[in-house]
């Protein structure tokens, strides 16, 4: 999700503890005062590593985060990498820079790579249209009429869909039981694709850019055109190209993956199942062990579990047009605007959407100190990550904790130690 335009009011939100967790608050307060020492900067001590140190110690030291993990490339080396904190803090198990992590919207470019794939195969086209893979998902505008919904649309936001966190609690989407693909462990594709079909569209396809379920029915598409599971598409048409295999959909083990945090008055909180969060329009529902049922479908937008820099290596494939997914000029465009038309009120000023994030159009416009042309998403259990093709950096930042690393204080510090223009 992106840092910057998906949490209207406040950057970074306060999660309100519910009640049974003031058993917990002498833990937190503990964990905040003895907080894991930093693992050792990255050799060198240039200006960069300094500033990012200075930012990813401050998080730490100031309860913000339980833990993060920063990885930052330039010219395809990295020049910086390091982890803070804890993976559990609880059990003070220090966060080691190849845990694997709740992708959430970090999903998204690995199913959207795999579409273009797919495409670069023959086997799909931009302007097919869904219900030629999903004859029966057909979801209405308000008038009652079924417009078609292409695959470019799921690719960029415009098919019509939303979240449920976009709508006042008690709107259509949560009155249907639509999943955001981040809980209700055990769901199958086909029944939340059958509700989220009885929901009006937003808006007519392609003319108005809505963050939204695109990227879910995007994956069941991929995985019909490519005669597999969506799990099994991604490893064949993007993981196992590039090397990895880390990356996947489900874990058997809670222990194998980084414990998941919220934003807490004090300190972050550890989150429970059906764990809410204030966001959007109304909140994020959280259910942590969604990654532990395989019955979970895989949720395109957000089911993917993986390492930081696994996500480092398909954002510089894609940042070079490296051949082994795509060609030079596909990978590009995907990281370039692909909204020239219709309304990105959505995404605000001075930016755009492409095929995997959000692109900066106009830095003025967007109040960033950002080259024009930075591409960059997250996702909402705190994470963030940048393209910069001018300066040709590339930056992973991953932590354990919503919101805070996705659209808090630390996400903007970030972006402006390792990506301002200064």
């Amino acid at each position: 999700m992106s840092q910057r335009h998906e949490k209207p009011g406040p950057s970074s939100a306060t999660l309100v503890a519910g009640a049974g967790l003031l058993t917990m608050l002498a833990v937190l307060l503990a964990s905040c005062g003895g907080a894991r020492e930093p693992s050792p900067p990255t050799p060198g001590g240039d200006r960069l590593t300094r500033r990012l140190d200075r930012v990813l110690e401050a998080a730490v030291e100031e309860c913000r985060v339980g833990g993060a993990v920063l990885l930052v490339s330039r010219d395809g080396e990295l020049v910086y990498r390091r982890a803070v904190g804890w993976a559990d803090r609880e059990r003070r198990l220090p966060l080691r820079e190849d845990a694997l992590f709740r992708y959430a919207s970090v999903t998204k470019p690995f199913v959207a790579t795999a579409a273009l794939v797919l495409v670069r195969r023959g086997a799909l086209s931009l302007d097919d249209t869904v219900d030629r893979y999903l004859p029966d998902f057909r979801p209405r505008l308000t008038d009652g009429s079924t417009p078609p919904i292409s695959i470019r649309h799921l690719l960029t936001h415009t098919s019509g869909l939303g979240y449920s966190f976009s709508e006042p609690d008690g709107g259509p989407y949560h009155e249907a039981g639509v999943s955001d693909g981040l809980d209700a462990p055990g769901l199958a594709f086909e029944e939340n694709a059958r509700r989220l079909a009885t929901v009006p569209l937003l808006a007519r396809p392609g003319t108005a850019f809505n963050y939204s379920l695109s990227t879910d029915v995007l994956g069941e598409v991929v995985a019909r055109a490519h005669g597999t599971s969506l799990p099994e598409a991604v490893t064949e048409l993007v993981l196992r190209p590039l090397g990895l295999t880390a990356a996947r959909f489900h874990a058997h083990d809670a222990a194998d993956l980084v414990v998941p945090y919220a934003d807490g008055d004090e300190c972050p909180v550890r989150m429970e199942e059906g764990h809410r969060v204030p966001f959007g329009a109304s909140a994020l529902v959280f259910s942590p062990r969604r990654a532990l049922d395989p019955r979970s479908y895989p949720s395109g937008g957000a089911g993917m579990l993986g390492t930081p820099g696994e996500l480092m290596t398909l954002l510089e494939a894609l940042r070079v047009g490296d051949e082994r997914l795509l060609p030079r000029d596909t990978a590009l465009g995907a990281l370039r605007d692909q909204l020239s038309d219709g309304d990105t009120s959505w995404l605000g000023e001075g930016v755009g959407f492409g095929y995997v994030g959000s692109v900066v159009t106009d830095p003025r416009a967007a109040g960033r100190d950002v080259n024009a042309g930075t591409v960059q998403w997250g996702g909402v259990y705190g994470h963030s990550w940048w393209i910069d093709p001018v300066s040709r950096r590339t930056v992973v930042l991953m932590t354990n904790t919503t919101l805070e690393g996705m659209s808090g204080q630390l996400a903007s510090d970030v972006e402006a130690a390792a990506l301002s223009r200064d």
